[in-house]
């Protein structure tokens, strides 16, 4: 059995040859993008396998990084996918401000128009479908999700709402289309699964408009 001499590095000494497999670091932190990469692929962990069975470790392999600086940028699980949750969300989370700019008078209709076109478009509907699938299954992911919900769209939108319990009425809006995604996008049921978008707003805006804004 060779021994190595003094001042030869092994492969596990420090300065030794890196393990074969194992991700290049460009610096201590992972390199430039580290997060964004980290968020990354993330999201696509989550989207894959679920929030159960997401692994830190899957997520640092995506990201070619070491599963230590994972929980350095996000902490635990919960927290990278309250991370993911919010980018999914980004678009909706814009939307107060856009329903509620014309006035109360519409805003049913431009709210109703503006959540169902996020889930039509395919680079927003496909992630979104993962994270209401993680929330469906998980508690933890659920408290998750509904907290970012609940604090940055529904009480934006009962902040600006003239009316009597005005937190209740947003949150019956966004159950009356959350319904409508659920049956629309996850579960496909026909033929509301098929209905144009036309048909779906002329026919859900005035609840929404009613729960928002109605005697």
């Amino acid at each position: 059995m060779s021994v190595p001499r003094t001042g030869e590095e092994g492969p596990g000494k420090p300065g030794g040859p890196r393990k074969r497999g194992r991700p290049a670091r460009t610096d201590a932190d992972g390199g430039p993008g580290a997060r964004e990469r980290i968020l990354a692929a993330a999201r696509t962990e989550f989207a894959e396998r679920g929030y159960d069975k997401a692994s830190i470790r899957a997520m640092a392999r995506g990201a070619n990084v070491d599963p230590a600086l994972v929980h350095h940028y996000f902490g635990p699980k919960e927290q990278i996918f309250a991370a993911a949750v919010e980018v999914a969300l980004a678009p909706a989370l814009e939307g107060p401000d856009a329903v509620l700019k014309g006035g109360p008078d519409t805003a049913g209709e431009r709210m109703t128009r503006f959540f169902l076109g996020i889930w039509e478009a395919p680079d927003t509907r496909e992630p979104l479908l993962a994270i209401v699938r993680s929330a469906v299954a998980n508690e933890t992911a659920a408290a998750v999700f509904r907290n970012l919900v609940t604090s940055r769209l529904m009480f934006r939108i009962a902040g600006e709402l003239d009316v009597a319990e005005p937190e209740l009425r947003a949150e019956l809006a966004a159950a009356q289309l959350i319904g409508v995604v659920m049956l629309r996008y996850v579960i496909k049921v026909e033929p509301l699964a098929s209905a144009g978008l036309e048909q779906l707003v002329a026919q859900v805006a005035p609840v929404v408009q009613r729960h928002l804004a109605g005697a």
